[in-house]
């Protein structure tokens, strides 16, 4: 049996709330350059380590990132580096949107 619409859409949604949170895409741009532990990541990124943990978990939940275990430390990593091209995608519509915010901006400033 394939899956409904609605199941797709919910699935798509639920792997979107893994990129939602700035915290966490700046643990998949460090996670695309190298594995890191969670030591490295608190100490890269300067955020609690309670912080970085919960970002982990959800990261994980959401299918976006896995683990391997070697000896007692615990290497985080990407699961598929395509989520690396989507937000790259995203930052250049990013880009073009703040671009044309800006030049509204200087258009109504300038008249």
């Amino acid at each position: 049996m394939s899956p409904t619409r609605s199941e797709i859409d919910r699935l798509h949604a639920q792997l979107c709330s893994g990129i939602s949170d700035p915290t966490r895409i700046a643990i998949l741009y460090a996670l695309d350059e190298n594995p890191r532990t969670v030591t490295q990541l608190v100490e890269e990124l300067q955020l609690p380590q309670s912080t970085v943990s919960r970002h982990l978990a959800v990261l994980r939940a959401t299918g976006l990132v896995t683990f391997q275990r070697q000896g007692r430390r615990v290497c985080y990593l990407l699961k598929d580096h395509r989520v690396i091209q989507a937000l790259d995608i995203l930052r250049g519509i990013l880009d073009d949107h703040v671009s044309n915010q800006a030049d509204l901006f200087s258009a109504f400033r300038s008249e």
